[in-house]
């Protein structure tokens, strides 16, 4: 197995990295704090040489407190030049998929093409109550909202509705150039299925380990080739805990210390059932997620990150950064990532008009190399 993620992309894997920011609040923050944290990090993304940003969307909860990962592309968009910018992943079950589709056809078209979309199904919770599409939207309605939302983004001019959502064809306006990938954030089988039949790209979430994504992946690469798919042209994401440090059991330690709080917030989740959401030990969980991603030295994290470069059709790597938590530790881990890990060369700052526009130049700082 290559030894190091840089190696993997001069044999030719195009491996791309990005960061998956949740934008959680942590004890004693605003709101705000949380948010404004994110895309502070964001913008430190493109100036370590980060490829991308991809930011999580939740309702009604504090484990992330961006209700609109659109909302928050758009103004990191606004805010770079360079970067792709994504969503991971935009909730389908509580939206129209026509809605969607337009508002991400507007951003690709202003970004010059920088905007990537990622849905999900979600869960059965109480966003489906307030914004009034149901458990059948979520249980029966994703295959149709997701039929639906392809089509939009396929470049025909006009779209029709289907049997979930009727209406008469209509003009595509603004009409993208040709087809926009969307990717699809998968945990079951079923929701495989459904992306490969599309010939859709996985999005694969933070809790499962490489074997587990291994085989969905390769369940995905049956079923798209049964399809018709080339395999060739579909590029996966796959989302990991990044936290570096100097040894193994630091970052352990700053890990198991600073996601705790933040995790408590997925307990908010309130089910339509009223059943408890399910979560798993906490303690437990963070333990899973220290052994099974990049957390520790560089030189572990350098295994761990070539590791997951090498799943059979990814291209596209996630690293959550935020674990710790506290904008400078943070804006550390990403450097330290960038540097000491990925290797990846530092860009520019935005000229001064532009960082102007969005916040003070002082926030916001370059990577420079560090040891370790």
């Amino acid at each position: 197995m290559t030894a190091d993620p840089t190696e993997a992309r001069r044999a030719g894997r195009g491996v791309r990295t990005h960061l998956f920011l949740l934008a959680g609040q942590r004890p004693g923050q605003t709101h705000a704090a949380a948010l404004t944290n994110a895309h502070h990090y964001g913008r430190a993304a493109e100036l370590t040489g980060f490829d991308g940003v991809w930011i999580a969307e939740h309702h009604f909860i504090t484990y992330g407190v961006c209700p609109s990962a659109v909302t928050f592309a758009a103004h990191l968009l606004g805010a770079t030049r360079s970067i792709e910018v994504g969503t991971a992943a935009c909730i389908l079950s509580n939206r129209h998929p026509v809605a969607l589709g337009e508002e991400a056809a507007v951003l690709h078209e202003l970004s010059g093409g920088r905007f990537r979309l990622g849905v999900g199904r979600g869960g059965p919770w109480v966003d489906l109550e307030v914004f009034g599409t149901g458990l059948d939207r979520f249980h029966e309605g994703f295959a149709e909202s997701l039929e639906l939302l392809t089509r939009w983004l396929s470049g025909q001019p006009t779209v029709g509705g289907n049997s979930r959502f009727p209406f008469r064809p209509v003009p595509v306006v603004p009409r993208p150039t040709g087809r926009l990938p969307v990717w699809v954030a998968a945990t079951s089988a079923g929701t495989v299925d459904l992306a490969a039949r599309h010939g859709l790209p996985l999005l694969l979430g933070l809790h499962a380990d490489l074997p587990e994504k291994a085989e969905l992946l390769d369940r995905y690469a049956r079923t798209a080739v049964s399809h018709g798919h080339d395999l060739t042209g579909i590029d996966h994401a796959s989302a990991h805990l990044a936290q570096v440090a100097e040894t193994d059991e630091a970052a352990a330690q700053a890990v198991g210390a600073g996601l705790l709080p933040l995790l408590a917030g997925v307990g908010e989740y309130v089910r339509l059932d009223g059943a408890p959401a399910g979560q798993r030990d906490p303690a437990d969980y963070v333990r899973h997620l220290i052994d099974i991603h990049p957390v520790g030295s560089p030189r572990r994290c350098r295994q761990a990150v070539a590791r997951a470069a090498a799943l059979p059709g990814v291209r596209h790597l996630l690293f959550m950064v935020e674990a710790v938590g506290g904008r400078e530790p943070t804006l550390d881990n990403i450097e330290r990532l960038a540097t000491t890990v990925l290797d990846l060369a530092p860009r520019r700052a935005p000229p001064a008009s532009a960082m102007r526009r969005t916040s003070s130049p002082s926030v916001v700082r370059t990577a420079g190399p560090r040891s370790g």
